[in-house]
């Protein structure tokens, strides 16, 4: 997993509340059996005017020029901006690896559905929660400045606005820890790799028919 220690992005205003996790990846996506390539399918229903199906090619596509992921002044965009409930409905984690296989590496809202916002974590999304009322004033930037950036500082806890204004945000300190060092779900278990081989390497010793396969 990618690590998350200090990143500067373009922000892009997402503003709809309840986007679901079928709007950030659609359900006809979710076929494919490998973790990669689903950054093209974000929020393929909002982007396209067409219908899209797995596979197509998204040049030969029309696409949507009212939303916002299409207009020019947010190309490149790796910050997004969202109001409350962003990421509910089912649970797929389909929808952050969409997300940060488009190129984002934080969410910030007023608040965010619970699976989705532990399955950020896990795949090297920083989810960001704020006051709405700070989060309405940071809309009201973004329209109003093209090419509006953000600081997120993760190991400070603080978004740095462009003319220096620190926001601090809140992160429980294991998450925290795991998005410092990249580490998911798996990278937290192989820390303890040579420990786990002097585990097996005793219990082969001590218990030697557990090396050998069961035949029918």
């Amino acid at each position: 997993m990618q690590k998350f220690t200090l990143h500067q992005g373009i922000v892009a205003p997402m503003d709809r509340e309840n986007v679901d996790t079928d709007a950030i990846i659609p359900k006809q996506f979710l076929k494919s059996i490998k973790k990669t390539g689903f950054g093209v399918n974000l929020f393929d229903e909002w982007r396209y005017l067409d219908h899209g199906e797995p596979g197509q090619d998204p040049a030969s596509r029309q696409s949507n020029p009212d939303f916002v992921l299409n207009q020019p002044r947010y190309a490149g965009a790796s910050v997004l901006l969202a109001r409350k409930n962003f990421g509910c409905g089912s649970s797929r984690e389909h929808a952050p690896w969409a997300l940060e296989q488009y190129g984002f590496r934080a969410i910030i809202a007023p608040s965010f559905a619970d699976i989705f916002f532990n399955n950020c974590f896990k795949n090297g999304l920083l989810p960001i929660v704020l006051p709405q009322a700070t989060v309405a004033q940071l809309f009201d930037e973004v329209a109003a400045f093209t090419g509006y950036q953000l600081t997120i500082d993760l190991e400070r806890q603080v978004i740095v606005r462009p003319q220096g204004e620190e926001i601090p945000f809140d992160v429980v300190p294991f998450r925290k820890y795991c998005l410092l060092n990249g580490f998911d779900d798996i990278g937290l278990t192989l820390r303890h790799a040579d420990k786990i081989k002097s585990f097996e390497a005793e219990r082969l010793a001590t218990k030697p028919w557990l090396a050998h396969t069961m035949v029918a």
